[in-house]
Order: structure tokens, then sequence, then C-alpha cells
């Protein structure tokens, strides 16, 4: 997608040993989720971004963080889609800000998306832009884990199948608010417990268990160009 992100890694022993065998009910998540101009990563620019911190199947509401973020480029949809105005694109805070707040997190918790293809490949361009030092990241993605789900069950994914929603539903979790960077931080956190409950009830599996859905990702600036 973009020729010069920092590739990803799926064998285990890419896993930071901190956090490869260890239980993923002691594993500190963090749910994150963009506010994209475009699904397109190379013209893509962030409009905003929430997170949300969670452990053992508890997600502290104190942990939120949102912001919108101040740019240049053209909304595009986002004040159909996201409701993000003119006005408060102007007065959000710098991209480089927000950034090196979540790179706090970068080596405390595994990172959480819905599409971390998508995400990453927008942060990955905007690390790569400001010169922002990216240690070593641990990924989940909600997505790819439910797409194991559905086919492990042998059903045949329907084309709306994976949307966080959808996603949702299944697990018989309440409709979420949509199209807010932190509403959908938060869903995605209630949606990656569901889906690890599911996966294994007693929370004893260690994280590398998680290769086999194919959502648990490595990201080392090692790999870099």
């Amino acid at each position: 997608m973009l020729s010069t992100i920092k590739h990803w890694l799926f064998p285990n022993l890419a896993i930071p040993e901190h956090v490869r065998q260890k239980p993923w009910s002691q594993i500190p998540f963090l749910a994150i989720d963009l506010e994209l101009t475009s699904l397109d990563a190379n013209e893509s620019n962030i409009l905003s971004i929430g997170w949300v911190e969670g452990k053992a199947c508890q997600m502290p509401l104190e942990t939120c963080y949102y912001k919108v973020i101040k740019t240049q480029a053209s909304l595009n949809q986002s004040p159909v889609i996201h409701g993000l105005l003119d006005e408060h694109i102007s007065q959000g805070e710098p991209v480089r800000m927000a950034l090196q707040d979540l790179l706090g997190y970068a080596q405390t918790h595994v990172w959480v998306f819905h599409n971390t293809s998508l995400d990453m490949s927008v942060l990955c361009k905007v690390f790569k832009k400001l010169k922002l030092e990216t240690p070593t990241l641990v990924t989940l993605d909600t997505l790819q884990m439910a797409l194991y789900q559905l086919k492990k069950s042998h059903d045949v994914p329907a084309p709306n199948a994976a949307t966080l929603t959808s996603c949702r539903q299944r697990h018989n979790l309440p409709l979420a608010p949509a199209h807010n960077a932190l509403d959908d931080a938060v869903a995605t956190m209630e949606l990656l417990f569901a889906q690890l409950r599911q996966f294994d009830p007693k929370g004893q599996e260690p994280l590398s268990a998680l290769t086999v859905t194919g959502g648990l990702k490595v990201f080392t600036p090692a790999n870099a160009m």
C-alpha cells in the first residue's frame, strides 16, 4: 500500500518477550480509532483520534482520550460522516502533539484497531513525515479476529460482515454510536473483550496464541523503508 511503510512480522519470535507468553487477561490494551479524510491511506489525513485503555475485560473510562486534529486538508465528506466542520478543525490540536501522546503507550500496551491495516498505514505515514521515532509495536485487529471466527464456524462472510457494527451484533453487544473516534475506540475495546472471551473463556492463553487468528501483528522500525 505504501512503499515506505514499516512492515509487519507474524512469527511468534517477533513478539516482544515481555508480552509473548503473558496471558491475554494480564495484557494492557489500548483501543485506538482514527477519523480520516479518505479510506486511501496514501491520500488520507487524520481529522480526529480517540483511544481508551483496557485490561482483563475492564475498561476504565477515565482513560478515554479524544482530540480533533488541525489540518489544512480538504474535509471531503467528513462533515456529513463525522460531523466535523471547518470551525472544529481550525481549533484542533497539531497532529504531532496527539501522536506524541499516543507513542507514550507504545511500549506499555498492545494497540487494538478495527482494521489495523488502514489505521497503521496512515499512522506510519505521519510518523515518518514528522520524524517521530517508533519502537516495536504489537497490535491486535478485531476485524481480522472476526473473520477468523467466521471462517472457523464455516460461515461465508457477507459483504458487510466485518464492519464494527456487524461484529458487535454477533456478540450481542448493544448498538453503539458510530463515526466518532472515541465512541469507535470504546466500541472496539468492547468487541475485543467479547472476542477474547470466545477464543479463551478462562483468559489463560498467552498473547502469542492469537497469532492463529491473523489479528496479531508486530510492527518494528528495523523493517522501515
